[in-house]
This record gives structure tokens, C-alpha cells and sequence, in this order.
């Protein structure tokens, strides 16, 4: 094509060009955006489903550190224990809200992000959507032979018979094919010429919608439910209890819809811990074949429950969930003052450090001695002596049950009202009084046993506890348990089960258009049917040239069958 340009004023007089054609040498200059287009370039880059899918993948790269780092909201001893042991480290993590990750301002950015991206997508796809559900199946094709998927049939008509009426039922007889595999059916009549237009796969859209309206639920219920959710922990000794309120619990992290104020009345009580070992000889040696804390709750009205609780099997109290995190052994140690007066009386929860539970424990004692006195102790189930004189355990059951204390003596930090951890002891203001260096063996007791405490100080006595224990073992044993209360995890089950439903049916249901047409066609006296069939797939279906082959050859079959004049008895008026 060519242009002309006139004499008198040097504009374009082709007819065929727009008066404000821009050529290729012109300049074109965009228009200036004010702050209303910004906003709206910027709202439909925030809800495309390509920024979406980004904001999908970052908030899942910024949970990792989640899981790197303890979290205070899941495990509070050990954020202290990461500072002690990364005492340069731990002050820029807690910095950037690593040990906080999940409510830091970075994650919540994330979040709602990808909140306001999910609906800003599905709520115009939704409305695009159920109009597609009204409307009609699309126009059946001038020449249906330019679609890839594509057979033509010949069909002769007997003399005398209606030819036009014989393409009619043809195309009612396809239509009825069409209706039963599911599709919507339009028919199409015109010149001679008869066709039916059929569409199915509108539920691949839907069960796209559904996985996106599920994910937005996921994030509802996870970001709301989650204000009404606590986590609750307390270590229980065989024969004590606790009561589910805030007094009573060794850490409390409640959401922030929750007080502490209306937790659920009940108490709990550890009757028994019970574990079983493989035995010498076995190629387990030494391995729990089971866990099981064996517990009583109490309601208010004075109804009780027996329960177990066993390694992912929580036991369920009035809506909350209370699992098994640990266990040990806690060795009943008495301290007497050099008068014989009883300063200290308490089964002691040792935490255990390897898989033979060789167990370390804190013992303090604030009150009725000259001095506040600590004590470091390991308890060692099966004790045995390595070459190097160290002691250590060969086995986790009591089968040569020993503790060992090192004794400390001054001011153990904790009248200043500094809250101390009850499982470590800060030894720098402290006087050693033995083990170590200082020349004084460290105290070793069997259960029953008494030793003399270094100085006059008194005795310490450990406990054997074969009359109190509920199986007769001379060292009680511990249990961790965690309180869980969460009410938006059968929500989330919910919306998770529904995602996945959508998913796989926007995967896995094709989304088809399928024509057939019939035009009848003379040759000299005789006539004859041209039977077109044809199909196309929104995106990949490989299936689709075998629909088309199979619907060509039913309808062939039945057409060949078929009496002449039949009509479509779901629209008996069409003809």
C-alpha cells in the first residue's frame, strides 16, 4: 500500500489510512499518566495472576526461616538457648524479626499482599465466569474445515426421500450424542445447510475459581482463626498435675484475640508414664517401641476421664488438644540443713541429652541455708564408666540407676526478681564447692542414698520412690506436654480439601467446543448427506482428535440405524 501526500498542505490523502495514521518515522509520544492511572496500572499489576503466583512463591521462601530458628510463639527456650549460644548473632536476628517471623512486619506485608492479589483476581474471573455459564454456545464455523481436528462423511439418501429432512434429523440425532456426553447444544439451521454447536468443560473454570476461593479461605482462616489460637506448655511428673490456666503453665503464647481469662476449666493429672525398651540382644538395642502418658482429667462437675496420650495421638479437653512433646526421668532429691531440717523436697525433672537418656538436671535451693546453694547434677539410668573415668549411660531403662551433683554456693540471681531459666545455673557469681578443679569429689548417690554436703552445709538425700511410684520404679519419670487450641484447623482442613478438589479438576477436565454440520448435496439425480464433524480445546487436550473420531462414529452408527423423519424429542419443533 502506498500513500500520497498533496501539494497544498503536505497531509496524507490516501483514503485508506486514518487521518491520524502515525507512520513509522513519526513521533509518537505516550500520553502523561496522572495519579488515578498510576493507581490503576498499579492495582492491575498487583492483581494479575503472574504477581500473584510471585507472592505465592516469596511468602513461602519467607517461612523458611521459620523453621530454621526457633520461634517464640512455638518454642521460647529455645530463643534463650540461641542467645546463649550465639550471644553475637542472635541480637541481629531478633533485629530483622527472625524468632518472630510469622507476625513480623515483613511476613504480614507478604501476606496481605497476596491476600489483596487472590480476590482482585477471582472476583472479576467469577463475574466473567457466570456470565460464560448464560451464554450460548458459540456460532458454528463457516468452514469447519480449517480446524485441525476434522473428518468429513458422505452419506447417501434414499430416492424419493426428504433430503432436507434427513439432514434435520441428522443434526438432532448429533444433538442428542452432544447432550449426553454433556455438552450445551445450540442449533443452527440456515440455507440448507444444518449444524448443531456444542460447548462442555465450563467445570475446569469452575474448579480453577473454587482452588482460588479456597486459598483466600486458607489465608482467612489461617490469619483470623489464628487470633483465637494458644499454645500452652507444662512438665507433669507421675503423680502431679496442673490446671489449664495461665498460673499453672511454664509458657503461655496466646493469639491476639485471647486474654487468658476463658480458658476451659479442667486439670489434668499424670498417673503414669509408660515406655517400653528393646532389649539386649535385639538389633534395637535400646529403642522406645512405645510412649504413652497415661493421664485423668477433671471437668467442674466433678466427672472424670482416663485418657492416653501417645506420639501423634493427642488426647482432646474440651476443644483443646494436648500432646506429648518429651519425656525423662526426675530423681526425687531432699536437702536437709545442718540442723536436719528439710530446705528442699522435690522430684526434679532431669532433661535427657542422648538416646540412652543420660540426663541433666538444675537443683536450687533459695531458702534455710546459710548460703542459697545450686547444684549441677546428671542422672544416668544405666551407669557405666567410659575409658577416660567419664561415666555415661549404656541403656535408657533403670537398670543401674546413679546421680552425680556438683555443688555451688552464693547468690543465685534471683531475689532481684530477674527471671532465671529453672533448667540452667549461672555459675560466674557462684562458689564451686566440688567436682572440678577444686579438689572435692562430686557427690555421687544411689537411690536411697544419703551424702554430707561440703562445709557442715547438711545432707542430700535421693529418693527412692519404689513405694510412691505408680510402677514400683525407684525414680519417677516426667512428661512434656504441649496445650493446643486452635479453631480454624478444621477451617483450614476444609478449604485445603476443597483446593485440592479444584485443582485437580482444572487439570484434568477438558474445555471443548464440537460442531457437526450436514449439508445435503446433488449429483446429477441422485442426492447424498455431507456429514462435517469438528473440534477445539482451550489450551492442550490430546484426547480431542478421538472425541471428534468417536462422536463421528456413534453418530454415523445410529444415523445408519435411525428411521427416515426422526425428530429431536427434547425439541420436537425444531426442523
Amino acid at each position: 500500500m502506498s500513500s500520497s501526500l498533496s501539494e497544498a498542505d503536505g497531509t496524507r490523502s490516501d483514503p485508506l489510512r486514518p487521518s491520524d495514521h502515525a507512520d513509522g518515522e513519526a513521533d509518537v509520544s505516550a500520553p502523561r499518566l496522572g495519579p488515578v492511572e498510576w493507581l490503576r496500572w498499579a492495582w492491575r499489576q498487583l492483581t494479575s495472576m503472574r504477581t500473584a503466583l510471585v507472592l505465592l512463591l516469596l511468602l513461602a521462601v519467607a517461612a523458611i526461616p521459620g523453621s530454621l530458628v526457633p520461634q517464640r510463639s512455638a518454642d521460647p527456650n529455645g530463643v534463650t538457648q540461641y542467645f546463649q549460644d550465639h550471644p553475637d548473632l542472635a541480637p541481629v536476628l531478633d533485629g530483622l524479626s527472625l524468632f518472630d517471623v510469622y507476625s513480623s512486619p515483613w511476613f504480614s506485608a507478604i501476606y496481605l499482599l497476596l491476600f489483596v492479589s487472590l480476590i482482585g483476581c477471582v472476583i472479576p474471573r467469577a463475574k466473567h465466569h457466570a456470565k460464560a455459564l448464560r451464554s450460548r454456545p458459540p456460532r458454528t464455523p463457516a468452514r469447519l474445515a480449517r480446524l485441525a481436528d476434522y473428518e468429513k462423511h458422505t452419506v447417501g439418501i434414499a430416492n424419493g426421500a426428504d433430503a432436507s429432512a434427513r439432514a434435520s434429523d441428522a443434526i438432532a440425532l448429533a444433538a442428542q450424542h452432544l447432550r449426553r456426553a454433556g455438552y450445551r447444544v445450540e442449533r443452527e439451521d440456515s440455507r440448507g445447510t444444518f449444524s448443531v454447536s456444542a460447548e462442555r468443560g465450563y467445570l475446569r473454570e469452575t474448579g480453577n475459581l473454587v482452588f482460588h476461593i479456597a486459598l483466600v479461605g486458607v489465608l482467612i482462616a489461617v490469619g483470623f482463626g489464628g487470633g483465637f489460637a494458644y499454645t500452652a506448655q507444662r512438665v507433669v511428673v507421675e503423680g502431679t498435675g496442673f490446671v489449664n490456666s495461665l498460673t499453672d503453665y511454664s509458657s503461655f503464647n496466646p493469639g491476639r484475640f485471647v486474654d487468658g481469662t476463658e480458658l476451659a476449666p479442667y486439670t489434668v493429672r499424670l498417673d503414669e508414664f509408660q515406655v517400653s525398651y528393646q532389649g539386649f540382644g535385639t538389633n534395637a538395642v535400646g529403642q522406645a517401641g512405645d510412649f504413652a502418658a497415661m493421664i485423668t482429667t477433671s471437668a467442674p462437675d466433678g466427672t472424670t476421664t482416663e485418657d492416653a496420650i501417645r506420639v501423634n495421638h493427642p488426647a482432646d479437653l474440651a476443644g483443646d488438644k494436648l500432646y506429648l512433646l518429651g519425656n525423662g526421668y526426675a530423681p526425687t532429691i531432699t536437702v536437709r540443713n545442718a540442723a536436719g531440717d528439710v530446705v528442699y523436697r522435690e522430684p526434679k525433672p532431669f532433661l535427657p541429652q542422648d538416646t540412652n537418656m543420660t540426663s541433666l538436671g538444675v537443683v536450687k535451693v533459695t531458702d534455710g541455708m546459710p548460703e542459697q546453694l545450686g547444684m549441677v547434677g546428671f542422672f544416668y539410668p544405666t551407669q557405666d564408666v567410659l575409658q577416660s573415668g567419664a561415666y555415661t549411660s549404656t541403656f535408657p531403662d533403670l537398670i543401674n540407676p546413679v546421680l552425680t551433683l556438683n555443688v555451688y554456693s552464693g547468690d543465685l540471681g534471683i531475689d532481684d526478681g530477674t527471671p532465671r531459666s529453672v533448667y540452667t545455673l549461672e555459675t560466674g557469681e557462684l562458689t564451686q564447692l566440688t567436682g572440678g578443679a577444686v579438689g572435692v569429689d562430686s557427690i555421687e548417690l544411689r537411690p536411697g542414698e544419703t551424702a554430707d554436703l561440703p562445709n557442715g552445709l547438711g545432707t542430700v538425700t535421693f529418693e527412692d520412690d519404689s513405694a510412691t511410684s505408680a510402677t514400683d520404679a525407684p525414680v519417677k519419670r516426667f512428661a512434656s506436654l504441649q496445650v493446643h487450641r486452635d479453631p480454624s484447623a478444621v477451617w483450614v482442613l476444609v478449604f485445603a480439601v476443597l483446593s485440592v478438589l479444584g485443582l485437580l479438576t482444572a487439570l484434568f477436565v477438558p474445555r471443548r467446543r464440537m460442531w457437526v454440520k450436514a449439508a445435503v448435496r446433488q449429483t446429477g439425480t441422485d442426492s447424498s448427506l455431507e456429514l462435517e464433524y469438528a473440534g477445539l480445546a482451550r489450551g492442550e487436550d490430546p484426547a480431542l482428535r478421538a472425541a471428534v473420531a468417536h462422536l463421528a462414529q456413534r453418530h454415523l452408527a445410529a444415523l445408519s440405524e435411525a428411521p427416515a423423519n426422526r425428530r429431536d424429542p427434547q425439541n420436537p419443533d425444531v426442523s
